[in-house]
Parts: structure tokens; C-alpha cells; sequence
């Protein structure tokens, strides 16, 4: 798969919610993820470890509107604009971002996040 279709895969899966659907079918097995509201410092590395956290943000959470931009590519590289509302351990919460990923060999090798 290229950048652009594998973007416009990532785009129609995270406007359906199918987060981990996205990382099980995009992600290469040694993808890794840099994202600054993760409490462990350093990069997030491999497809099983970014899998387990997405399980444990949906155990908690509760989206109530997702909004995802249409990408902007640059050959092996492609961004989109997440915007999220959720409730989290009961309180309400909303999360805008700006999300960079990576491509090589058919699959997502690296996610960034830039959280405003």
C-alpha cells in the first residue's frame, strides 16, 4: 500500500472507530509512536505495546465526537488533524492534535503527536 492509500484506510477507520482495527491492519509489527501525554518518557515501541495502550484508553473512555482532517501527503509521509470529546473516569474532555505518521513498505512504521 502506498502513503496516500493507507491514509485514506487510517481516515475512514478512525472516523468509524476502529482504532485498534487501524493498528492491526496499518501498523508495521516494530511501529512506534512518540506521543507527550504518554506518561513513560521516550518512544512508544511495537505494534503489541501500542495496541495494549489503545485498549486501555477505550476501557476508560468514552468518545462522543471524532473529527479527522483529510491528509496532507509528502512522499513517504502523511499528517491529519484529530480532534476528540470524550468522558474519562466520568469527566468530559476533548483532545486536538496534530498527527504525523511514516510510511515504509506498505505499513505505518511511526506516529507522532502534537498536542495543542
Amino acid at each position: 500500500m502506498t502513503a496516500t492509500s493507507i491514509s485514506q484506510t487510517l481516515i475512514t477507520l478512525l472516523r468509524n472507530q476502529e482504532f485498534l482495527k487501524a493498528y492491526q491492519d496499518l501498523f508495521s509489527e516494530d511501529a512506534e509512536s512518540i506521543d507527550p501525554i504518554n506518561p513513560t518518557p521516550g518512544p512508544i515501541k511495537g505494534l503489541a505495546k501500542l495496541i495494549e495502550l489503545e485498549k486501555q484508553f477505550l476501557a476508560k473512555a468514552k468518545i462522543r465526537a471524532i473529527t479527522i482532517s483529510e491528509a496532507i501527503h509528502s512522499e513517504a509521509y502523511f499528517s491529519i488533524r484529530l480532534f476528540m470529546q470524550f468522558d474519562i473516569n466520568g469527566k468530559e474532555s476533548s483532545i486536538n492534535e496534530l498527527c504525523v505518521y511514516k510510511v515504509n513498505a506498505g505499513k505505518i512504521i511511526s506516529q507522532q503527536f502534537f498536542i495543542s
